[in-house]
């Protein structure tokens, strides 16, 4: 078994302070496997997961192929028991193709870690395949690189996520009905375009919709331009409507799952509901604020080098999150003066109004972490 050695993460830290890094050794958080147990990989698939054994040495045991069913769970579920004492299993893609593997295995009482992306030069060396995929997630659960807690989708967060997914495209939808409504308008003929000219975006769905279109009148540019607005301006009121009613769906969920988070001030609906879904349903698996952080891309990034010493943006995380953070950051800066004054004092220490954003939004993130942390134990125990 190859040695593991400790690596350095980010920390927690004061915005404006400078980031701390603490040691994190690997070793200490997964378990060694002994004699007689194994470790399992998938590498996970639409219509079929290939997976992978090895022994408590490392030594691959055996690689085999299941369908995407039920069935093919139990299977998966059987074959895996019958190569030995499970310690744990290491899941590519846990939050999509292999999402129904993953509550499957731990309803049934198995230690599933999700595996990330394996690395360029591994990949370059060993080639691409699925058994070798599956292979490196063995070897990848086996020693705790690669790995992170799953999240889980079983609880009132993944219906918020599946609800927040089908407003997003609905409103994405209204969005592309009216510019095409703008669309035709311009380029329609003058006495229609004349008609239409000048009006709000409400008055003129509603006139559109109020329209009377000869349906046989489709040959004529005009007839045409009448018939297409009435339609899309139907269709701008249907996805008005779907998200109203997905709106108050929100609403209620958050008032049961969240009811603190969106007592904080200016945390809306919208922002609320994505950091839930970034947390997800099992929101123990990020160890600390710093964690979450991270996680959002709010954390500073170290670049330091020789008698350099300094951090840069954080590009990575979860962006939504990140512009979910950014929005409430906003309007405290606008509506708060507790924030006004903060941002005021770290421009007069001569940071950007940028720079103290960022700042902001590493405070705001940390109250975030605390608020969800509270609400979990809250909701849980009652």
């Amino acid at each position: 078994m190859p040695a593991m050695h400790p690596v350095t993460v980010l920390s927690g830290c004061r915005l404006g302070e400078g980031a701390r890094s603490e040691p994190y050794d690997k070793g200490a958080e997964y378990a060694k496997a002994d004699q007689g147990q194994v470790v399992v990989g998938v590498d996970t698939h639409k219509e079929v997961h290939v997976a992978a054994a090895v022994d408590w040495q490392g030594t691959l045991l055996d690689e085999r192929s299941f369908a995407t069913t039920r069935q093919g769970y139990r299977q998966l579920e059987s074959w895996a028991r019958s190569m030995g004492d499970v310690l744990r299993v290491g899941v590519e893609c846990s939050g999509s193709y292999g999402s129904g593997l993953t509550r499957h295995l731990i309803k049934n009482g198995f230690t599933v870690l999700e595996v990330t992306f394996p690395d360029k030069t591994v990949r370059r060396k060993r080639g691409k395949d699925d058994f070798i995929d599956a292979e490196m997630a063995a070897e990848a659960a086996f020693t705790g690189t690669r790995t992170v807690t799953p999240k889980m989708r079983d609880g009132m967060v993944e219906s918020l996520r599946m609800l927040q997914k089908t407003r997003a495209t609905a409103v994405a939808a209204r969005r592309t009905a009216l510019q095409m409504i703008r669309a035709i308008i311009i380029s329609a003929p003058e006495e229609l375009r004349d008609q239409l000219r000048g009006m709000t975006h409400m008055r003129l769905i509603r006139h559109l919709v109020a329209t009377r279109p000869d349906s046989t009148d489709y040959r004529s540019p005009t007839g045409s331009a009448k018939i297409a607005l009435k339609r899309l301006a139907k269709r701008y009121v249907d996805l008005d409507d779907e998200v109203d009613e997905l709106d108050d769906m929100i609403e209620a969920l958050l008032e049961e799952a969240a009811p603190l988070l969106i007592q904080r001030k200016c945390v809306g609906a919208q922002s609320a509901t994505q950091l839930m879904v970034t947390v997800g349903d099992n929101p123990e698996r990020l160890k600390s604020e710093a964690a979450f952080a991270m996680l959002c891309g709010v954390a500073p990034v170290p670049v330091s080098s020789g008698m350099t010493y300094r951090h840069r943006l954080n590009r990575g995380g979860d962006r939504q999150a990140n512009s979910a953070i950014h929005i409430i950051a906003i309007g405290r800066l606008r509506t708060d003066e507790r924030t006004q004054d903060y941002v005021a004092r770290k421009m007069a220490e001569g940071h950007t109004k940028m720079e103290a954003i960022r700042c902001l939004k590493r405070y705001i993130a940390r109250e975030m972490y605390y608020v969800i942390k509270r609400q979990y134990e809250t909701v849980n125990c009652s």
